[in-house]
Formats: structure tokens, sequence, C-alpha cells
């Protein structure tokens, strides 16, 4: 995607390789592609391999420079070369990058192995756990409760870049790099293009027209970047992105990179104000895509500051009453990942939309949705819109008038004009319910896993079945609205609970727990789990109270009880026989049973579920005491460890 987000959001930097960082021309080279002159800086790692020369860093260099430019047709070519050449010098970042770009191509079942290469050599990376949890991404890409007709604007678009529409006054705000014919255009060397304008376009009747584009404002273009914009309610305030550029003053980062910032502006007597910067900017990171919610009182926007958790983060901030704005909020996982999320959107309904490349997605970048809570910035599930708003290309900055169900968004894909372009698209509402719950143990109330869930109608006709996964839960999106339905869940050993349900004539969700109850419980408060699940004798080496092999073989098997109940208590006694002084006995005992409980804590049972003791020979089974003449196997009767339960 040549788009502004791609100019600064992406911070990269790598090492040159000792070899090529002795030429200046290589060296030149690195300093323009760490200040994001991608292009320039590609001609001459190319004229490089051809001369015979190659690396790590070469390859990383090259691809990265076709992928921050949207080329990634290219950019697969030089991501190969390096995983296959390079492996153990292609850091996860490059997987990652390697299978956003295959799946933009839609090589997805080369993609999906990068992606379990990735998941295999990163590090609780947010981006590979979701791949894991959704391995069939591709078939459930999609929001089902709508339907998409688009359009391309072909009166609007250029044979440059064309983005972030924004709907303002009956006109059309968007960013575009198109030369006015006022003279010399600024070429900007991320991907020599000129630099971003606003313009306006005004939208005919029903938004079946629109006048041939001009500047929006003279006050607020500057000579460089302006993009996305959001207007208040009464239309008088507008915040936008620009450069690191004000009051005629260009301003560089300690690296000398230029960065992103939103800027505000007030109209006064038809007239837009000299803009004044967010008191959340910096010279150091980039603040950009402004968004307001439907009473003006937040602002989302996406940026690199500090405590981003990948490229780019949606965050927001709270604007007071009297104009004030307050810290900025990272909106966390599961919105933010550590790719980009960027282009923020907030509809009418409270529905936020944002483009991201780090959830899994047709390629690119793609549109996705959510609704956060006004109060916590907490939110319920991501849905990725699928096709047609997204394609194996960037598609990005979504917006939509939800009262009359049309929007815009823009695009890289190949049907397009120029390299981004705007399309419009109609909505068509499909009512759709979701069905859902948890199965829970009713005595526990803790979820209960692999439980058969069906979906009847009301003629006890099976419409789906699912099993619940780890955490209890299911979920059909095959109810219709307007009907009445029955879930029945059931599992062996269990009784089964049933829920009968209407369905409303709107779509939304429709949740039903279910309560299972075990036939016959295999445990109560006092039984010696040693006993009930016949463990084998707890050894220890003579003298030690180290933990053998074969003793934690034994503890496992309670230890799989304990996480079964997760309500259950255990009291850990541990007992000698009478062949030793009884003062040593008690003291070895002790250590034994401290051993055992600190070998089940450490295994994920919580401290607070064990309590025990060592009795030594205090509590022996039979009359093997000090003198007694007895047999080996008399005095293993007295060596046992137990594990009563004092709470179920």
């Amino acid at each position: 995607m040549k788009t502004l987000t791609k100019i600064t959001l992406v911070v990269v930097f790598f090492m040159t390789t000792s070899l090529l960082a002795q030429t200046g021309k290589i060296s030149k080279a690195d300093k323009m592609f760490d200040q994001y002159s991608y292009v320039d800086a590609r001609k001459v790692y190319l004229e490089v391999v051809e001369k015979g020369f190659e690396s790590a860093d070469l390859y990383k260099k090259i691809a990265d420079s076709y992928y921050f430019n949207a080329q990634y047709t290219e950019a697969v070519a030089w991501y190969d070369k390096l995983v296959t050449n390079y492996p153990s010098e292609a850091l996860p970042e490059y997987y990652f990058r390697y299978a956003q770009s295959l799946r933009s191509v839609k090589d997805y079942d080369k993609a999906d192995e990068m992606m379990t290469a990735f998941n295999k050599v990163s590090n609780k990376d947010y981006r590979a756990d979701l791949f894991v949890e959704s391995p069939d991404y591709l078939s459930t890409a999609g929001y089902k409760a709508s339907t998409y007709t688009l359009e391309d604007i072909r009166a609007i678009n250029s044979r440059l870049s064309d983005f972030a529409p924004m709907l303002y006054e009956g006109k059309l705000i968007f960013a575009t790099s198109r030369d006015s014919g006022g003279g010399a255009k600024r070429i900007h060397k991320w991907n020599n293009q000129p630099f971003l304008d606003l313009y306006e376009s005004t939208v005919g009747e029903a938004t079946s027209s629109y006048s041939k584009p001009k500047p929006f404002s003279g006050e607020l273009n500057s000579k460089f970047h302006e993009s996305t914009t959001t207007f208040s309610n009464d239309g008088k305030t507008v915040y936008f992105t620009r450069n690191n550029y004000n009051g005629g003053k260009y301003r560089k980062d300690k690296n000398g990179t230029n960065k992103l910032k939103i800027y505000k502006s007030v109209k006064e007597n038809g007239k837009w104000n000299t803009p004044v910067e967010m008191p959340f900017n910096s010279d150091e990171y980039s603040t950009a895509h402004p968004a307001l919610n439907k009473d003006n009182t937040r602002l989302y926007f996406a940026s690199d500051m500090e405590g981003t958790i990948g490229l780019s983060d949606i965050w927001y901030v709270e604007i007071a009453e009297d104009g004030s704005y307050g810290t900025p909020v990272n909106m966390q996982k599961p919105i933010n990942t550590e790719g980009r999320e960027t282009f923020p959107f907030m509809s009418e309904m409270g529905n936020l939309y944002f483009a991201s490349d780090g959830h899994p997605g047709l390629g690119g970048l793609d549109v996705f949705v959510t609704t956060p809570d006004d109060n916590a910035g907490a939110q319920k599930e991501i849905i990725n819109l699928g096709e047609p708003i997204n394609s194996s290309y960037d598609d990005f900055s979504f917006i939509v008038k939800d009262s009359i169900l049309v929007g815009y968004f823009a695009s890289n894909r190949k049907r397009g004009l120029g390299s981004d372009d705007i399309y419009k698209f109609n909505q068509e509402i499909i009512c759709a319910i979701i069905a859902d719950g948890v199965t829970l143990d009713k005595d526990s109330n803790e979820p209960v896993s692999g439980v058969t869930v069906e979906l009847l109608d009301k003629d006890s006709n099976v419409v789906d079945s699912a099993i619940t996964d780890d955490q209890g839960k299911y979920s059909f999106d095959t109810a219709g609205c307007e009907g009445q339905y029955i879930v029945r869940g059931s599992k062996e050993e269990y009784s089964g609970d049933e829920k009968l349900f209407n369905t409303p004539d709107v779509s939304g969700t429709v949740s039903n727990n279910l309560y299972l109850e075990l036939n016959k419980k295999p445990f109560e408060v006092g039984d010696d789990l040693a006993k009930v699940l016949e463990l084998n004798p707890i050894y220890f080496d003579f003298d030690r109270f180290n933990i053998r092999p074969d003793a934690a073989l034994e503890l496992e098997k309670v230890i799989a009880v304990m996480r079964e109940y997760p309500t259950m208590l255990v009291d850990v006694r541990s007992h000698t026989d009478s062949r030793a002084p009884d003062a040593y006995n008690a003291k070895l005992s002790d250590k034994r049973n401290k051993s055992t409980i600190a070998y089940i804590i450490d295994q994920g049972i919580n401290s607070s579920r064990l309590t025990g003791r060592g009795y030594g020979e205090s509590q022996l089974v039979n009359g093997c005491s000090n003198g007694v003449d007895c047999s080996e196997e008399e005095h293993q009767l007295n060596r046992r460890s137990e594990f009563i339960i004092v709470k179920m």
C-alpha cells in the first residue's frame, strides 16, 4: 500500500553486513533505507546483487523495500531467498512478512507454512497465537451480518494514490498524490510519488455522482503530507494527519526521521484557521489517522508511541468539556497485535473499524470491526469483514454511514485505476443470529470441555452441533431470526441439560449456559487419593527426599485429578516405618512431605490448595513399632504417602 500510514508508522532498523558496510555506496544506501527512501536504496542494493554479492541483511532490505511499498509479488521472491539461504538469520518478523506477502499473491498454503514457522520461532507473539486459534481463517473471514456491493469511483480516483475518504457537508474529503497542475510537485522518496494533499468532491443526489476533485483547503494543505480527516458534529472542527511541519518548521526525530502528527483546525467565518498540533504529539514518534466517536468525547488514532505493542497500535484520548485532552490509552490486545493496526473509524452505531495485518486475513491490510466498551476499552469479538471489502491486497481507511448503509474505503487491489483507489459500497443488512454459551459443572460452576452441544429447531430436528472448547464455549451461527430453538448439551458420565429459547427479529446474539452434573462423583471428602487411584508407593532414595522419576509418575496422577476438580483441597501426609530413631524419621518425613508438595505446585497447582506435614513413625498402620521384628512387606505398609481430600 503506497499510503501515508507506511511512511512513518513502520520503524525498521537493521544492521548492515560488515562486507557491504565498507563501501561508501552501501553506506549511503543504508542511510536512505533507514530514512524510508526505499526506492532509491533498493536501486543500490540490486546493483550489488547483480555483481555477485549476497547476504541475509541484503535480502532483508530488498524484500522489505518491496513489502513496505505493497509490491508483494517481488517481496515474495526476496523473502524466499532469505529464509531458504539464511534460515538462521531470518528473524521471526521476516517469516511473518513472508507469510503476509504470500497471502497477497493468494498462495495461502505456503503462507500457512510460513505462519507455522513463525509460530515456532516467535516468543509469545500474539499474531502466532491468533493463527493457531484460527487455522481455518479463510473460511471464517467474513462479516455474516452484512453483504456489500462495490462501486469504483472513477470520477475521483487518479493514477496515483487516493485514500482516506471522509464525508463532510455533502462532500467527500480524501487524500491524494495527484498533480494539481499548480507547479512542481515535491516527490517523496518512500515510493517516488508526490506528497499528499487533502481534496474534496461534492457528492450528488443519492451519492451517485461526484464533482471534479479540487484542493480542500489552502490553510490545511502544505508542501508535505496531509491525510485522514475527522470532523466534529457541528462541522466547525477538523482533526487531520500531517508531517511534523508547523509554522514553517520541518522537524525530525533524533535519528533524522520526520514523523507524523495530528493537527486540529477550527472554522471561523467560513475559513479554517491555522492548524495546531495535539498535546500528545511528539517529534520522536508518530500519531496519525484521527477518528472521533459519535458524541465527540473521544479521539481514536494510530501511533507507535512508547507502550505500543507492534509497529503501530490503536490508541484513544478522552476529550473533556473544556476541550482539553486526557492521557493516551492503548486499546491493548486483542485489538492490537505485534503487527500494524491503523486507520481507526468509529461509526454512528459505536462500531470500531480498523485496518490490520496482525490479525488473520486475506493478505496485506484487512478491515476488521469490533465493539469497544465505553468504559474500560474492552471489546467483543473482532470480525474480519471478508470479501468483497477485503482482498489479498491492502484494504484500509474504511468509513460507513450507518443511517444510510453507505460507506467508502481504499484499496490497492489490481482492479483500480491507480496505486490506491477509493471504493464506495452499499451495505445490505441480513438478519443473523449467534446462539452461544458455556457448558458448566453444576456443582463447581467450572467450565466443562468436550461437551456435545446440539442446536434443534422447534420440530426437534438437529440444525447444527458442536463440541465445547477448553473454556466450555460453544457457538452457532445457523439459527434464524424469529424462530424457536433448543440447545442441548451431553457428555458421558454427566446428566445433560437443555434450554428452550426464541430468537429476535433483528441480528444479535442469544446466550444460554448449560449446567451438567456428574452422574457419580468419584471422590468424596476424606478419601485418600492414593487408595482411590491405586497409586504405587511414592519411593525415595535411601536417606534422601528428592522426587524420583517413578515417584513423579505417580504424583502426576494426583495432579491430573486436582486439575479436573479445581476446587479440591488436599492434605498431603508423609509417613516412615520405625527403623530409625523417632526424631530422625520425623525430620526425614517432613522433608519428603515438603518435596512432594513442592513438586505438585511446580506442575501448576496453586499452593493454597495443598496442606500437609511429615508424621514420621507416629501413625503406623500395624504393630511394627520400635524393636518389633517385621518383614519388609510389613514395614512397607508404614512407608506411605497419603493425599487426603479435605474439600471438594
